[in-house]
């Protein structure tokens, strides 16, 4: 059962495979930006959803790796495993993706997601340039991937695992912050994401595409992959992270 307590950050994770390089058009990109700069989790007395852990042995978290892909490959097929994740340092890079996802960038170099693949699919032009209503599809294998997670099984192996992504997340730059409380408050963020009615407006600019309306182009990175997913897709992970945050705020606990 343990593997399942991966899943329940990869969900978050995940998510960052929906929009991996989505504005690009078919030119080549611009230089990674840089990693973001961290802020020090503000003081607080305690945290606000405590993870209780029993000691039980795990691996160095330097040594995770092997134990973390063994573990992923029991919750899907290997060659989707492959698809969607670089589990290089998987623990360190799911961590800072979830950290990154309420930010404006997500970095590259970081991120635990591979590309979502497949061609971004516009319609229009100029004025009428916009998401096309075909694009998505391309999401579908993922979304319907998350939702078959078990939730309760996924929460209950994570307060296991627990200890790993602690000490990843204070590595991070948080030496007095929480990884739980920053989990609930990305998934927080993430269900607060617009709902656009209607097509999406895109521009480019530059290179690459953009919200034609500034109120979207300002938002996060991971509120604007819940965007571009479509609305019925964004529908379907918005429920499932409200059923993964219920699960996790019910097994909040004092640590013993």
């Amino acid at each position: 059962m343990a593997w399942r307590g991966v899943v329940v950050v990869l969900v978050l994770a995940l998510l960052s495979a929906a929009g991996y390089w989505f504005l690009r058009p078919y030119l080549e990109p611009p230089p990674p930006p840089p990693p973001p700069v961290l802020k020090a989790a503000p003081e607080k007395k305690g945290p606000e959803f405590p993870i209780g852990t029993d000691a039980k042995p795990l691996p160095k978290l330097g040594e995770s790796d092997p134990l973390l892909r063994e573990q992923i490959a029991g919750l899907v097929d290997p060659r989707t495993v492959a698809k969607f994740f670089n589990l290089e340092d998987g623990i360190r890079r799911a961590v800072a993706t979830v950290d990154n996802l309420s930010r404006e960038h997500l970095a590259r170099q970081v991120n635990v997601a591979q590309p979502i693949g497949g061609q971004f699919l516009v319609s229009g032009k100029d004025d009428t340039l916009a998401i096309g209503p075909k694009n998505a599809a391309r999401y579908n294998l993922f979304v319907s991937a998350v939702e078959l997670v078990d939730t309760q099984k996924a929460v209950a192996a994570y307060e296991y695992l627990y200890p790993l992504f602690q000490q990843a997340f204070v590595e991070l730059g948080y030496p007095d912050g929480y990884f739980n409380d920053r989990l609930v408050e990305v998934i927080d963020h993430l269900l607060e994401a617009p709902e656009p009615k209607g097509p999406v407006k895109l521009v480019v600019p530059k290179v690459l595409y953009q919200f034609a309306d500034p109120d979207l182009e300002i938002l996060s990175s991971g509120q604007k992959i819940m965007i571009r997913v479509g609305p019925e897709n964004e529908a379907r992970l918005k429920a499932k992270l409200k059923e993964i945050r219920a699960a996790v705020v019910a097994a909040s606990k004092p640590p013993r």
